[in-house]
């Protein structure tokens, strides 16, 4: 009887543990509210007279542990200064360490290795934290609230003489493992690269547990290794089928009851500036002055809205989507191609509705009038911006004299960016020549001329003074209309700080005194660079030390362009927060009322979120055909600049195509190497041979 009484006390004892958990978990969620305990009980779902007992019982022992107080008889808060509990995203760095990001927080909680229980990269977690030794706030997964996500792709690797196996994933979001039992392999084979869904993760056990939900082909070739990387964001490459049959009902005729709801702006010549390779065109130019002398310029913006309805699947779909995705060998489009390559495509000697924002300019380019709504329009040219360029240069060829117009007036208004606040970042972006299978055959640098950044002057303007129409009233006041904004915070200081100090080693001086003092550095510092060794490695420390541009309704403005308000409206093919401008602006045109912030704000979210994971498959995609056109040249010999220094290595980039690869540390044999994070350089202990960013492989040797 008494190992029976003893059994019995073991299980109650795990079962208010276990609720205990609950209730913090539960409190957690405000942890500055007061709650009695039937609200508790309530909270995690305890209702009957024997479970509020039981959470009765467990707040005692949370009370007696300090992990909550009782505020007043009956009434308890979780205590977060001795209990420590927070909820958090979880973030994982290369060494399998984790950080802990808690709104409201200024810094993050490190979180070591062992303590990250089974949560994986982006988890909502529940953790509890502690100082270590008296100084640094750690702490310990306790519980993963939320998974971001239970789908991963990866190599299956079978287990020799077993039916089963294990699937190794291919990003290090996952810390160990999937294993596979008989009977979930989907066919697939030893090797085959596959997308395995996550099913179970037991306590206690080292591995989750998983099934193949669909294989994706052969390791190394195109298709599958492209897939992959789509399938690794979750990012769709094909449409449903009822989308699909949606988007081919639409009505593609210009009827004539809808062009007398606009502006007819038919007989402006109007015309397009793209890149070369272009298939859709979201913007165009119109121009022609008026008899006052003036220029009248029309930015003329593909009507998506007009086509793309709220509460329909094409709007659910392009909303899931919320951008176009732009890999090396092909784009994953935020619309059907019968949209973005077709109706909304503003393509030579066609009409097309159009939404556009007309300005009256003088040869100052300063603004005397302006217009925003609904227009018809007709492109009479379309340019490349290699085309546009020779007219800038050579001032020869057809609409040649409107060109040169447009760039005076655009580099009018460029100027007075800079002058007013605006960073210069400039860079240039790898691109591939690919042959008839996709491989890569060459490299080239993307590099912006007077061409690029006409159209770019344009658009910004278009882009700046719709949000300022929408966010101001005719007085200049500050309206109450709720809009999404493009927002760019001011830089951190202390990465500033850091960024004055490092370039001050290779001579560069910044002041970082005042908001337009900064500007004015580091315009300064990029022009300074351009053609150095160190050009790539400051720059990309520049941009590190920007805040991140996201969407938000709340207009904190943009810093980088030097503007107070700012949006994104010129690229609804492409981009759906430009959408939402454009239905907002029109609703306001309309004289409706401001709609629920709230519910913007949430949208917002989720086109940040999805822009990131864009951008990351982006990247991946290059490095993936760097990888390809490096395999060719295996065995040769290249000169490399250090463009990265870590505690466990550096990074080399290949400047003549932009590859870049990790030598380990411990690689070296020749010394034994330190990293010193104040110079970003790592140091010989015997030789005091020093490698740092921005020196190339022929001056690594000897002291520095």
């Amino acid at each position: 009887m008494a190992k029976k009484r003893k059994y019995i006390s073991q299980k109650n004892d795990h079962k208010i543990m276990e609720i205990g958990r609950l209730i913090l978990r539960f409190m957690n969620e405000n942890s500055t509210k007061v709650y009695n305990y039937k609200q508790i009980s309530d909270g995690i779902d305890y209702k009957n007279p024997r479970q509020r007992e039981l959470v009765i019982q467990a707040l005692h022992k949370l009370q007696a542990s300090e992990r909550v107080k009782e505020t007043d008889k009956g009434k308890y808060i979780i205590n977060l200064n001795i209990a420590g509990t927070l909820t958090g995203v979880i973030d994982f760095n290369q060494s399998g360490n984790a950080y802990v990001r808690v709104e409201g927080m200024e810094d993050d909680v490190f979180i070591h290795s062992k303590n990250v229980k089974d949560a994986l990269q982006g988890d909502k977690v529940l953790i509890v934290t502690y100082t270590y030794k008296g100084k640094k706030l750690e702490g310990s997964v306790l519980e993963v609230l939320e998974r971001t996500r239970t789908e991963f792709v990866g190599t299956l690797q079978m287990v020799p003489h077993k039916d089963f196996g294990f699937v190794v994933c291919d990003k290090k979001t996952i810390n160990t493992d999937i294993f596979i039992p008989r009977g979930k392999f989907g066919g697939a084979e030893d090797g085959d690269k596959v997308i395995v869904k996550m099913t179970e993760w037991r306590p206690g056990d080292k591995n989750p547990e998983g099934e193949i939900i669909k294989v994706l082909g052969a390791p190394g070739e195109h298709e599958t290794e492209i897939h992959s990387i789509l399938a690794e964001y979750g990012l769709p490459y094909t449409f449903p089928e009822e989308v699909e049959r949606d988007a081919d009902k639409i009505d593609r005729t210009i009827n004539e009851a809808e062009v007398a709801k606009r502006w007819d702006m038919r007989d402006v010549l109007t015309f397009t500036i793209d890149p070369k390779d272009a298939k859709d065109f979201d913007d165009a130019l119109s121009m022609r002055k008026l008899d006052n002398g003036n220029w009248e310029i029309g930015v003329h913006i593909a009507d998506v809205s007009h086509y793309v309805v709220p509460g329909t699947l094409l709007d659910d779909e392009a909303y899931q989507r919320a951008t176009s995705v732009y890999l090396v060998d092909r784009v994953v489009p935020m619309l059907p191609e019968v949209l973005s390559n077709d109706v909304c495509s503003l393509r030579p000697n066609e009409d097309k509705f159009t939404f556009s924002a007309v300005f009256e300019l003088n040869d100052a380019a300063e603004i005397q009038k302006q217009w925003f709504g609904r227009t018809v329009t007709h492109s009479d040219r379309r340019f490349t911006y290699e085309e546009a360029q020779e007219r800038i240069e050579t001032k020869e060829g057809d609409l040649a004299e409107e060109i040169l117009v447009l760039d005076k007036l655009a580099k009018i208004m460029r100027q007075a960016r800079i002058k007013n606040g605006a960073i210069t970042f400039d860079r240039s972006e790898v691109r591939f020549n690919l042959d008839e299978n996709n491989q890569p055959i060459g490299v080239y640098f993307k590099i912006s001329k007077d061409s690029n950044h006409l159209i770019e002057e344009f658009m910004l303007l278009a882009n700046k003074k719709v949000s300022e129409f929408v966010s101001l009233n005719k007085r200049g006041d500050i309206s109450q209309n709720t809009f999404i904004y493009r927002v760019h915070d001011d830089p951190d200081p202390a990465k500033l700080e850091s960024l004055r100090d490092f370039v001050s080693t290779f001579g560069y001086k910044m002041d970082l005194a005042n908001t337009k003092k900064v500007a004015e550095s580091l315009n300064r510092l990029l022009h300074d660079v351009k053609g150095k060794g160190e050009e790539n490695m400051i720059e990309t420390l520049a941009m590190r030390s920007m805040s991140k541009a996201i969407y938000s309704t709340e207009p904190i403005g943009h810093y980088g362009l030097g503007f107070e308000y700012y949006s994104h409206f010129t690229s609804p093919i492409r981009r759906y927060p430009d959408l939402l401008a454009h239905r907002l602006l029109q609703h306001y045109l309309d004289g409706g009322k401001s709609p629920s912030k709230d519910e913007l704000e949430q949208k917002a979210k989720h086109c940040s979120s999805m822009e990131r994971l864009a951008a990351d498959a982006e990247r991946d995609s290059i490095k993936y055909m760097q990888v390809k056109f490096m395999e060719k040249h295996l065995g040769e010999t290249f000169t490399g600049v250090i463009s990265g220094v870590a505690e466990f290595g550096f990074w080399v980039e290949i400047p003549e195509n932009g590859a870049e690869g990790l030598i380990k540390l411990r690689d070296l044999m020749d010394d034994s190497y330190m990293y010193d994070k104040a110079t970003h350089a790592v140091y010989g202990s015997r030789n005091r041979k020093q490698i740092s960013i921005g020196r190339s492989g022929s001056d690594q040797s000897g002291e520095s």
